[in-house]
């Protein structure tokens, strides 16, 4: 009505040169499209293949597998856009890998994991990986018993672009990890935790060309002979992250020989004045746990005056003597963890030292530390950048201490306090202090009663509180595991149960059945599970330590 013959005809023409489609293809009628054409169409045929891939990156691993079956090009697109893989590496995987590999050819980062009663691949299924995958930047290997040091040799002559290694449970030993940081020019990160191969007079492991010019971080974990890294841990002048969790042996000569090297390279830096302080690369992290360790490798690793991370875990030979040196010199220091193991070792004298030299202190954990009002107050007065704060099993941190905190803390965002003889009166105090404070978390306080943190919900509204002896705003404390989601999962047919997919856990059946039992019949529902997700993804970096 009210349009030309003429100008319907013009319409419909563009209509279907839009397509690429005439009315005499059966497909376009006089009223427009056919249902067939509609129910098949793809509305994806004019997204070019990268932005979909862009797409698929947002993607968990199940929902790109099912997305991989949709058609021909999908599948092709996921293939080569996919850089993550995890497979399960039992030895009968060594048939799927030419086709595995053909269809992702450009996976950067790989995990191999195989469990305790399977058989693993063996050196001749990790040649042939790392012959096809020439992309590989980062390498996990877990359980692979069956591998050999002449199949990490083979590895590392292919693998020239790897940058980071992790290793555990795993059978080889230093002749492999040498052999990874002659050829393994780039390499950046290693990892390395419970290496069975090493054992006794182990060889010497390091420096290699990869220690000298490119490793930045090093982490060994429940090593037996640890001290065979030595020349590795001393020799790597970029070095920036040090870990050395439960190895057994004296730590302190290593540390010194660190402490030293740090010394040199400034004595050097002073000489000769033409080189940048830049390129020293001082460390910057290190963590000791469940080590023989005393006071003097902390005076030793004091002279590493760039240090903004620090861990003393469960080192009963360390007191307020080394950390008193650390304080003087590290005065960069940002993030402090200590756990006393209630040796009363560490105390008052050791973080008042921190106060007074580290005014940059953003973090700091104490668990098993008799601290008093005496150290506290002083670091809520002169840390004035404390954003994360945790007080765990303390006989001496009271009410008194945590009213010091409310009052003295401003820019304090998040709290956890775990045994500690508080009452409700400090729960008072959070109440009008801490004016920047987010979440507080409270933990085997008997003396603080469930009204007294609904009353601290109700009177700070945006406040996350977290207690056991009533979930407020929050409710239980259902999490996913973070170690229980692998990167991918594939459906493909000749590798069924040869790649994992993404499973989200619980922590133990028994929290499993609280639950249901909580929630009754919504705890069957996607309800629950998408709650639980929203939770698990917030932000846990500081739980996580505590």
């Amino acid at each position: 009505m009210g349009q030309s013959p003429s100008a319907s005809l013009d319409r419909e023409n563009s209509f279907t040169d839009l397509f690429g489609f005439s009315s005499s293809s059966g497909f376009v009628s006089s009223d427009g499209f056919s249902d067939e054409f509609v129910a098949n169409r793809d509305y994806t045929a004019g997204i070019p293949d990268e932005c979909l891939a862009y797409v698929f990156q947002f993607l968990g691993p199940g929902d790109r597998n099912r997305c991989s079956l949709v058609c021909k090009r999908w599948l092709c697109v996921d293939g080569w856009s996919r850089l993550r893989l995890s497979l399960n590496a039992q030895s009968e995987i060594v048939f799927s890998l030419p086709s595995l590999f053909t269809r992702f050819d450009s996976v950067t980062k790989l995990t191999l994991r195989c469990s305790r009663k399977s058989i693993s691949l063996k050196d001749d299924a990790l040649e042939m990986i790392s012959i096809r995958c020439q992309n590989l930047e980062r390498l996990k290997l877990r359980g692979c018993r069956e591998i050999s040091d002449e199949g990490m040799l083979a590895l590392a002559k292919n693998s020239k672009n790897l940058r980071k290694l992790s290793c555990g449970s795993c059978m080889f030993g230093a002749k492999a990890l040498n052999a990874v940081l002659d050829y393994c020019t780039n390499l950046e990160e290693l990892s390395v935790k419970r290496l069975r191969g090493i054992h006794g007079e182990a060889e010497a492991i390091g420096p290699g060309a990869a220690a000298a010019s490119s490793l930045k971080t090093i982490c060994l974990k429940e090593l037996v002979n640890g001290q065979s890294f030595e020349p590795l841990v001393v020799g790597a002048k970029n070095l920036t992250s040090l870990k050395i969790i439960h190895c057994l042996g004296d730590w302190d000569r290593v540390l010194q020989l660190i402490g030293n090297r740090n010394r040199y390279q400034k004595e050097n830096l002073y000489v000769n004045n033409n080189e940048s302080n830049g390129n020293s690369n001082p460390l910057m992290e290190i963590h000791l746990e469940r080590l023989q360790v005393s006071d003097i490798g902390l005076s030793a690793i004091s002279k590493c005056t760039k240090i903004e991370n620090l861990h003393i875990v469960k080192t009963p030979e360390c007191s307020n003597f080394g950390l008193v040196c650390v304080a003087e010199h590290c005065k960069l220091l940002k993030k402090l963890h200590v756990d006393g193991w209630r040796t009363n070792r560490i105390g008052d004298e050791g973080l008042a030292a921190v106060a007074k030299h580290c005014p940059n202190l953003e973090e700091l954990v104490l668990v098993g530390v008799n601290a008093t009002y005496l150290s506290l107050e002083a670091i809520a007065s002169n840390c004035s950048k404390l954003e994360r704060l945790a007080l765990c099993g303390s006989e001496t941190i009271g009410n008194t201490e945590i009213a010091c905190i409310a009052a003295k803390c401003k820019a304090l965002k998040k709290l956890c306090i775990k045994g500690c003889p508080i009452s409700n009166i400090a729960i008072e105090a959070l109440g009008s202090g801490c004016p920047s404070l987010m979440k507080i978390k409270l933990r085997k306080c008997r003396g603080v009663s469930c009204e007294a943190g609904e009353w601290l919900r109700d009177q700070r509204g945006s406040l996350v509180v977290n207690m056991d002896a009533c979930e407020v705003d929050g409710g239980f404390e259902a999490s996913v595991s973070n170690s229980g989601i692998h990167e991918v999962g594939l459906d493909y047919q000749q590798t069924v149960g040869q790649v994992t997919g993404a499973d989200a856990s619980t922590s133990s059946n028994g929290r499993l059945a609280l639950l249901m039992s909580k929630f009754g019949v919504f705890a069957s529902r996607n309800l629950v599970a998408c709650t639980f997700r929203r939770w698990s993804n917030g932000d846990d970096s500081f739980n996580s330590n505590l």
